[in-house]
């Protein structure tokens, strides 16, 4: 190969390096899977990942130098987001080849689950059949920010938080299907468990926002 071809190639792969290095952290890693979500200030970026802001702010700052994330001024606030929609792909498809081909990923999550619910969750294809044949209550836990920014159609906003107050909206007649932020997301998991002590039907959506979003779910917006 000469010269030439050798630059080329160095200069690509260096610069797709850039990209992948960003990327190989695990907060930076939690923080493109909460953008997925929509922007979200340095503050509730640090208050949902448990980091400092200062820590949450350099780590928001490699993501923006590799090109991952976008900011957005609103007066005196700085609001970060995903700078497109291929880098949640390209997030969803290194999460879902771990969960795939990296034991430990998937002994985590099934170690994790089995100290909150014995329910094994319920698949996409599986939802669409629940739905079909009625019945079903689909429980969106995530923050009401995050609901109004799009959700499943038809599907009941409780915030995990609010959850133990307002279960009086919720009927033990209905099997209660939760979901949140994702199959990382633990408040789906926590909702199930608090359900199941009181008597309901529930468990959790393996998938949740938005790898919904491309699954012909009826979305609401």
């Amino acid at each position: 190969m000469d010269a030439n071809k050798r630059d080329f190639k160095n200069a690509i792969y260096g610069q797709l390096a850039k990209i992948t290095k960003a990327l190989a952290n695990p907060h930076r890693m939690e923080v493109i899977d909460l953008l997925a979500q929509g922007a979200f200030s340095v503050e509730e970026i640090a208050q949902n990942t448990d980091m400092s802001v200062a820590n949450a702010s350099q780590h928001l700052q490699v993501l923006k130098a590799a090109g991952l994330v976008d900011i957005k001024k609103e007066g005196n606030f700085i609001f970060y987001s995903l700078s497109d929609e291929k880098v949640f792909d390209a997030w969803r498809n290194l999460r879902d080849l771990g969960v795939k081909h990296n034991g430990e990923v998937l002994a985590t999550i099934d170690e994790f689950r089995k100290n909150h619910h014995a329910m094994e969750p319920v698949t996409m294809d599986e939802l669409f059949q629940k739905i079909s044949n009625g019945g079903v209550l689909l429980l969106d836990v995530r923050s009401t920010k995050e609901f109004m920014r799009g959700h499943i159609d038809q599907a009941l906003s409780i915030p995990f938080d609010e959850l133990s107050l307002r279960m009086g909206e919720l009927s033990k007649e209905m099997e209660i299907i939760a979901y949140c932020r994702g199959p990382f997301c633990v408040y789906a998991d926590q909702a199930v468990e608090l359900l199941l002590k009181e008597g309901f039907r529930a468990n959790r959506m393996a998938e949740g926002y938005p790898d919904w979003k491309s699954e012909n779910l009826p979305v609401s917006v």
